[in-house]
């Protein structure tokens, strides 16, 4: 038996000042008891109590207000369907607003608090909305809030957003982690009710992957919560042996507590599991809740029927619930939710409640039944336990002021009576949960025999079975989901069969659906009849509806809001397409129904998001020299995904710039060493790899020669630069790219789109190798002695055997394959050389190692973007999406006899207009003043404006080598313009500084530095 049902059954019940409508019986561990709190009073439940179950035992029906009209309202049903007990848990941090009271698990300490009351729930100062009902009916905000005009900003709308909404969320960060993992199964069982576990016992048993999902803490479904037979046996037996059966299968997985809430395309479902919210505070390093995206070859939707009301005046008072949640409480959680019951039915399955009710030593106040012929046997069953019997009834209004205190009732005479209940059980029927059905747009089809829809046979790799199918009966479920459950596995090639089903109680499903209780001619009903209960829709806002014309149901759907928001119709949307069919003369089919979408049931964001939030809200990526950076000072800077070195302060550097100006003095005049890994590598293979990289390329690189490296650009489709990179061919075949890295990831993106749909015929493949290869920059003029300590003999490094833009296979260290590439972004001799990452630390200490006789030092990001800024080298800060080749003074790279991405939009005038900024240097006409990035250029003595904008300033450094500071940027005509004074104008820090125009190639213009 499961967990629960293993608890002694005839343990002593509460003292009945403490529970009073706790009684014997039920699958509650009653050796474990508990203390909660709702409200602030403090309350007793047991363990395997749902909030829900224990309010109800200790006597508390109402529970909240209802959203529009602020009504009291107390528990509907038992499961994940219910739409009026939505309760605020726990507190702080914690807080968690709009949680259904029928699926929170009850703990020890648990914190409850009713919402949409002010001040108290028992006196609600908006409950006066019940007053204005008429203005508040379906439509009113289209027709309130139209006029005039020029209120909806001031008024309007911050009373309307102050009034939506139920709960209070935390406001303070989520203390809690969550978690997300994947599955892979043959076959998925939605549901652990009796045809999902035949469904999963049959595909188990022919030895297929299956597993097993049920929001439900503990598996069996309705059994659970009925008192029935399988085999001759109680049906707790067949469910102790079943599981017993599955558990022992290896390739069987049961979850518990995961709501399966998402159908996708290709066999992949989307399921939470809450794995701690039955506690007080997880457990330390294990999460709140799990995210499982599953994906299976097939499905068995095996998710229950959900019992509708009946739509009746003052159908919503506390104390009205579904029979089928009436027996639940009574013979899973040992609560009799009335001692005085009246039963509302309109077929033979509300009947059964009677004798569960008698069973649990309570009373039956009156049997009515709206059909004028129920079964002699279940009448006569019912009068001798000396329940009034009506046939032919209706309920025309409840009284209570916070509770049901008595049902008006008329008889199929029209005589009217008044009958005292503290509570009343609702059987109108029950609707299969089709819901996760229909995720894929599939419509459903309409059942004459149960007067519901069903899902439709269309293929989608699900199989429906019991109740969720229509198929109602104990019997039927086990016989269909066996089917169901051998079917999926055959399907997925394993040999199974459907086993007989075993034999059950007898059990009548006729039933004559009321899609609103009518009431005799000449007796005027009183109160509101609700149809949706979560979203207050009344049977007279649909006929408003109808009235105005929006009948179909989707117009219907949002006009009154229907089946909206979190309830996604469960309870109420049949209701309302009855009451529509009814009104336009239709039967229910032809009215139509709508599409269900994710999520079945709410899911926290927190799980949507997993591990990635905070500072885990992207992975970062540190780099090979990391662990050697954080030994000697480093100070780090986020650089897209990585973590990478910005600068390494020394002892006695009191200043960030200090520390720069060191690092690049070193590198121009010794040997610097940096960490480059972070640059995006992609390896590129292929016979054509080559007519690929043409395409993609604006730069002609038809020439490049094996060995040999290449700086190259690419553009956007709509000719804007999209990144520069250089490229290494390592082989007739084989190229490696390499990519600034911010773009790293876009450019991969890029490519792909490339490869797959652009020139699918092309044999070329790519693989982003950037984590697979560390790679260091070693640069200045020392630079070729120390790399020669390093590399193995036989590989000769000089200027005339590999000389700048030169790529090759070396070893190092005693034989580990490396790739040297002679290339500089500081203006200096450089290399860099890439080794497997795993080798990357060692290398990098090698390197350094290597480098002290002659000086060495680790510089960081600050000090490239120096040296680069000073050699005039375009980056990032240019590189932005606006820019072109033409405007970084690239045109002349730019092929003329080839095609690529962006060639045809290349000559549009606004991108040829010698008016636009191109790129040019700036220096301050007074050395000692600070340039900063971000300025806007002005003529001298222009007032700023937008118009008088010229360019900004993009990228600034000070100089080392020229003792002031510098900058690049984008201004109008630049390359004409050298020699010319603007104004660097920065309103936002106060800046205002004459800067003159020049080349922006500060030092070394020839390039005789890197060529040495």
């Amino acid at each position: 038996m499961t967990a629960l049902a293993l608890a002694r059954a005839d343990a002593p019940a509460a003292p009945a000042s403490a529970q009073p409508q706790r009684v014997a019986g039920g699958l509650i561990d009653r050796t474990r008891p508990l203390a909660f709190t709702f409200d602030g009073r403090r309350y007793g439940g047991f363990h395997g109590d749902t909030l829900a179950s224990a309010l109800l035992a200790n006597g508390v029906r109402l529970v909240g207000r209802s959203f529009k009209y602020h009504r009291p309202r107390g528990i509907l049903s038992a499961g994940s369907e219910e739409p009026n007990a939505l309760v605020e848990l726990r507190g702080g941090a914690r807080r968690e607003p709009n949680t259904r009271a029928t699926v929170a698990e009850l703990y020890d300490g648990l914190e409850a608090a009713s919402q949409n009351r002010w001040p108290s729930l028992a006196l609600d100062a908006l409950a006066v909305n019940g007053l204005v009902g008429p203005v508040l009916s379906a439509g009113f905000y289209y027709k309130t809030f139209m006029w005039p005009a020029g209120l909806w900003e001031k008024l309007y709308e911050p009373l309307i957003r102050r009034a939506a909404g139920l709960g209070r969320a935390a406001g303070q960060a989520d203390p809690d982690c969550y978690d997300r993992t994947h599955a892979h199964c043959d076959v998925l069982v939605i549901g652990s009710g009796p045809a999902g576990l035949s469904a999963a016992l049959a595909a188990g048993r022919a030895g297929a992957r299956v597993l097993v999902v049920d929001e439900d803490v503990v598996p069996g479904g309705r059994l659970n919560g009925e008192r029935r037979e399988i085999a001759g046996r109680p049906a707790a037996e067949w469910l102790a042996a079943t599981l017993a059966e599955l558990r022992s299968l290896p390739e069987v997985r049961l979850l518990a507590r995961t709501t399966l809430f998402g159908v996708y395309d290709h066999g992949a479902y989307g399921a939470v599991e809450r794995v701690a919210d039955h506690l007080a505070v997880p457990p330390p390093h294990a999460p709140r809740q799990r995210l499982w995206r599953i994906t299976a070859r097939r499905a068995v939707l095996a998710a229950g029927a959900i019992e509708r009301p009946h739509v009746f005046p003052g159908n919503d008072r506390p104390g009205v619930m579904l029979a089928g949640a009436v027996r639940t409480y009574l013979n899973r959680y040992g609560v009799l939710p009335g001692r005085r019951i009246a039963i509302l039915a309109s077929g033979d399955d509300g009947w059964r409640t009677v004798a569960d009710v008698l069973a649990a030593g309570g009373e039956v106040a009156a049997v009515i039944d709206t059909r004028p012929q129920a079964p002699e046997a279940l009448r006569r069953r019912a009068e001798a336990a000396g329940a009034r019997v009506i046939l032919g009834g209706a309920i025309i209004g409840t009284r209570g002021r916070l509770g049901l205190a008595a049902i008006e009732v008329v008889d199929g005479r029209g005589v009217g009576a008044t009958i005292a209940c503290d509570g009343l059980a609702t059987a109108n029927g029950w609707n299969p949960a089709i819901h996760l059905d229909s995720h894929l747009s599939r419509r459903p089809a309409w059942s004459e025999a149960i007067q519901a829809f069903v899902p439709s046979p269309a293929p989608g790799g699900m199989i429906t079975a019991g109740a969720a199918a229509g198929r109602l009966t104990l019997a039927e479920c086990l016989e269909t989901g066996s089917a169901a459950g051998a079917a999926a596995a055959t399907e997925c090639g394993f040999a199974a069969e459907s086993v007989p089903a075993p034999a059950t109680d007898p059990e009548s499903a006729a039933h004559t659906p009321v899609w609103r209780v009518a009431h005799p001619p000449g007796r005027r009903a009183s109160g509101k009849a609700f149809v949706d209960f979560q979203n207050d829709v009344t049977a007279d806002d649909v006929a408003l509806a109808h009235q105005e014309g929006f009948r179909a149901v989707e117009l219907l759907k949002r006009y009154t809001t229907l089946g909206m928001a979190t309830d996604q119709g469960k309870t109420a949307n049949l209701a309302g397409l009855g009451l529509m069919a009814e009104l336009t003369g239709q039967p229910v089919p032809a009215v139509g129904t709508t599409v269900c979408r994710p999520p079945f049931t709410p899911v926290a964001i927190g799980a949507f998001a997993g591990t990635h939030r905070g500072r885990a809200f992207r992975p970062i990526r540190c780099v090979a020299s990391h662990a050697w950076a954080e030994e000697h000072g480093a100070v780090f800077v986020e650089t897209g995904l990585w973590l990478r070195p910005a600068y390494y302060l020394r002892a006695g550097e009191t200043d960030w710039l200090q520390t720069v100006i060191r690092e690049v003095e070193t590198v121009r005049a010794r040997v610097g060493l940096c960490d480059v890994t972070t640059l995006g590598k992609i390896d590129i293979q292929g016979a054509d790899a080559l007519a690929f990289l043409e395409r993609v390329c604006a730069n002609s690189l038809a020439g490049l020669a094996v060995g040999r490296t290449a700086f190259a650009f690419m553009l956007r489709e709509d000719g804007f630069l999209k990144d520069d990179c250089s490229i290494a061919r390592m082989g007739e075949r084989h190229f490696v790219m390499t990519a600034s890295t911010a773009h790293a990831a876009k450019v991969m993106e890029h490519l792909e789109y490339g490869r797959q749909w652009l020139w699918p015929d092309l044999d070329v493949q790519l693989a982003s190798v950037s984590e697979q290869w560390a790679q260091f920059a070693l640069a200045g003029p020392r630079a070729r002695d120390t790399l020669r300590a390093v590399v193995d003999d036989g590989f000769d490094l000089s200027n005339d055997a590999f000389p700048f833009l030169a790529c090759g296979a070396v070893t190092v260290g005693g034989g580990l394959p490396a790739r040297l590439f002679r290339l500089s972004f500081s203006g200096e001799l450089a290399y860099e050389i890439a080794v497997p990452a795993s080798y990357g630390d060692a290398a990098w200490r090698a390197l350094m190692a290597a480098g002290e006789p002659f000086g060495i030092a680790p510089y960081g990001s600050e000090a490239l973007g120096v040296m680069r800024i000073e050699k005039g080298y375009a980056a990032g800060p240019e590189i932005d999406g606006r820019t072109t080749a033409r405007d970084l003074g690239l045109a002349g790279m730019v092929a003329g006899d080839k095609d690529f991405v962006g060639r045809r939009m290349t000559d549009r005038p606004g991108l040829t207009d010698p008016d636009r900024p191109a790129l040019a240097g700036f220096r301050p006409v007074a050395v000692g003043e600070r340039l900063r990035a971000g300025a806007h250029f002005l003529a001298l003595g222009a007032a700023p404006s937008l118009g008088a904008d010229e360019g900004v300033m993009t990228s600034v450094a000070y100089s080392p080598s020229l003792g002031h500071w510098i900058g690049l940027g984008l201004i109008r005509r630049g390359p004409e313009r050298y020699g010319e004074r603007v104004r660097a104008y920065d309103p936002v820090r106060g800046g205002d500084v004459v800067v003159e125009i020049c080349a922006p190639t500060f030092i070394d213009p020839d390039g005789e530095r890197h060529h040495g």
